[in-house]
This record gives structure tokens, sequence and C-alpha cells, in this order.
């Protein structure tokens, strides 16, 4: 006698998927990158890079101007992709034609503080006449893009407010604006 043993279709397929596939290979690959901390301290908006005080002398006495001012200038587009340092090196606004000695009562020398804002919450402060300047660099501990303001202020002769300046047509000092990336 011939005995049959009926499955039914569901059950067909219920064991077919329990079995392992023979042809599938399985696999996994990883994707990856890095992205440098690129800084770049910006533009000079509108590519005037002097600061022209005009005349320093008081017409009247010799004496340094007490009114001094020039508007600042602005770095636009300035940008870290991470941590930063802004910081700020200047020297002294120093005759250039009349370079001996500055005789008795005279001075070739003007100080004057400089400044870089607006990237880090305290701005990176020079003061030209400071023998230390632990202000000059500020850290941005986070990645950051804006605007840095350059300004000058405070300005004082050499030696003491009661000296003259000596006469040149030339008195030239240097800011410098530094954005690093942080190690």
């Amino acid at each position: 006698m011939i005995k049959e043993l009926k499955i039914p279709a569901i059950g067909i397929a219920a064991l077919l998927a329990s079995m392992p596939a023979h042809a599938q290979v399985g696999g996994q690959v990883n994707v990856e990158g890095f992205v440098t901390n690129l800084c770049f301290a910006g533009t000079l908006q509108g590519g005037n890079d002097v600061f022209d005080l005009g005349i320093l002398s008081e017409t009247s006495s010799g004496r340094l101007r007490s009114d001094l001012a020039a508007p600042p200038k602005t770095l636009v587009g300035a940008f870290c992709g991470g941590a930063s340092t802004l910081s700020i090196t200047a020297t002294p606004l120093v005759s250039q034609n009349f370079t001996s000695n500055a005789p008795n009562g005279f001075s070739r020398t003007i100080h004057y503080t400089a400044q870089a804002s607006g990237w880090t919450q305290t701005p990176a402060t020079f003061v030209t006449g400071s023998s230390t300047n632990p202000d000059a660099s500020q850290d941005q501990p986070v990645a950051f893009a804006g605007d840095i303001v350059v300004a000058i202020s405070e300005f004082n002769t050499d030696g003491g407010q009661s000296l003259r300046l000596v006469s040149d047509p030339s008195y030239q000092g240097q800011i410098v604006v530094t954005l690093a990336a942080a190690n």
C-alpha cells in the first residue's frame, strides 16, 4: 500500500525560509574621510590697509595730538573649521627719516594700543609700549565664522606726553593679525 505524505504549501515556504541560502555572501564596507581645521583671516573691507592718522603733532606746541583717531578696519569673511587662536602684534609709530637718538625734550616714537575684536568674547589687545602683552592672543574653542575688527587707540609719546615729536614726513608702525587653527 502506498502512503502519501501531504504537506500544506505554507509548511513548505516555512521550511525553505529556515534553510540557509548557499549563494548569498555578506560583508560590510566602511566609508570615512576627514576635514582639516582650516582657518582664513578674511579679506580687508575696502582694500585700504593703512590707518592714516594725518598730522601727528599739535601745530602750536609740537606735542602729540590728543585727538588722534582712525576708523577701524574690518576683515570680513573670516572662519575656522574648529578651535582657533586670534593673535595681534604691533610696532610703535617711529620716525623713518630721523633715525638718530632724539634730542633732549623730543621723541621719535609714538606708542598705541592695537585691538582685534569680534572673534572672541575678549578682544586680542597689544600695547606697543608694554613689556608684556598677555591679552594679545585669545582662544575660540569651537568652529566660528565672522568679521574681525581691527582698531587703534590710546596714543602716547615714548618718554612722556611733555616731549615734542621730531619733525619727519613719515612715521610708520605695523599691526599683524593672525588667525590660526588651535593645536
